[in-house]
């Protein structure tokens, strides 16, 4: 594994790692104002992402099929959509500021709860970038390193807001600044070894490119539709989120379409 690979690995970890640091320089808890704006621009973000990164590469990589081109990427996407759906059922987790804990019935505790449910946010983030890193690097299936960066990059600039979120909230709940940040960098751990997983299958996985670039976002998606958006949507100061959407949106589409 070169070292640039690495490198692109790690970009969302060091996202994370940096918005889990706001906890040391912030109030115990984030305004309600900026939060709603950080949950619109990370939707925002993984939306684009979703869209520029992962289905449309995925239809352009069937255009001799025709009409028929959209199917394999629909499967893909639903397929993606309903995985994410399986273990937000299996596992049990507790959303941020959520009064009661989905999924099974269980004892963990609440920070080990929370914990979970950023797992399962990060992990259809890592998948993406790992699916399209393994189409890089097999060649042959239109498929460069700059679009795996790209895609890394963009990850990464949702994720600074995304690790704040998870720290401060920690912080509020009575743990110390430094468990706070350890704790929200920690969530976002599951996304390099996401990445990893998906590229130790590559080899498996390269013949059926387009339904794993739709499965990366269908995943994504349902991270975004489930938790991201009725989050943000819930008032007061929902037009922040919306406004923070069109921002997130926005930049990764430009991001896309000037470093690829």
């Amino acid at each position: 594994m070169t070292q640039e690979i690495i490198f692109i690995l790690l970009i969302p970890f060091l996202g994370t790692m940096l918005g889990s640091s706001f906890v040391f320089f912030m109030r115990k808890e984030m305004p309600v104002r900026l939060q709603k704006l950080l949950l619109g621009f990370s939707s925002g973000v993984m939306v684009a992402a979703s869209v520029w990164s992962l289905l449309t590469p995925s239809m352009e990589m069937n255009e001799s099929m025709g009409k028929m081109a959209i199917m394999p990427t629909t499967v893909g996407f639903l397929i993606g959509m309903g995985f994410l759906l399986l273990l937000d059922l299996l596992t049990p987790h507790l959303h941020i500021d959520a009064q009661s804990p989905e999924g099974p019935k269980s004892h963990l505790s609440k920070t080990t709860m929370l914990t979970l449910a950023v797992t399962l946010h990060n992990l259809p983030e890592g998948m993406a970038v790992g699916v399209v890193l393994a189409g890089a690097m097999q060649g042959g299936v239109g498929i460069s390193e700059v679009a795996a960066a790209t895609l890394a990059i963009g990850i990464a600039i949702q994720n600074v807001p995304e690790g704040a979120i998870i720290s401060m909230p920690m912080r509020a709940a009575g743990n110390s600044k430094w468990r706070s940040f350890v704790i929200g960098t920690l969530s976002g751990a599951v996304e390099p070894l996401g990445a990893i997983l998906v590229m130790m299958l590559s080899a498996l996985l390269i013949p059926f490119v387009p339904y794993t670039l739709a499965f990366a976002a269908g995943a994504m998606m349902y991270v975004v539709v489930e938790e991201l958006i009725p989050e943000a949507s819930t008032e007061p100061h929902s037009n922040l989120s919306t406004i923070g959407f069109a921002i997130g949106f926005s930049l990764m589409m430009v991001l896309d379409v000037v470093l690829s």
